[in-house]
């Protein structure tokens, strides 16, 4: 079965840096482009990173420079890094697998992130 479990959110204030993880079992995690995703109340659930197996990641536009994100596929774990962030960047964080579709793993159940100004 497959499980995804996301974790470092919490209240922080704007600029403060915060870590996320997402920690996947039950796929070969070394093999798949995965995704860090979020969804902010009322407003639908948007890609915010990917990476590859290797390592290379794509970013949203409103969050290139200052999100980074990384993988250890040793630990099946990602990570994203967030600075600078704003409040709107306020929304829970999730990843699975991208592109996200038929197939993908069901959605765990996130880390909320809460950027206070």
């Amino acid at each position: 079965q497959v499980q995804l479990v996301e974790s470092g959110g919490g209240l922080v204030q704007a600029g403060e840096s915060l870590r996320l993880s997402c920690t996947a079992s039950g796929i070969i995690f070394s093999r798949e482009r995965m995704g860090w995703y979020r969804q902010a109340p009322g407003k639908q659930r948007e890609l915010v990173a990917s990476i590859t197996p290797g390592r290379m990641p794509t970013y949203l536009a409103s969050v290139k420079g200052r999100f980074p994100a990384s993988r250890d596929n040793a630990k099946n774990t990602m990570y994203l890094q967030m600075n600078s962030r704003k409040p709107d960047d306020t929304a829970r964080y999730h990843c699975n697998k991208f592109p996200y579709g038929l197939g993908s793993p069901s959605w765990g159940q996130g880390t909320q992130v809460t950027v206070s100004s």
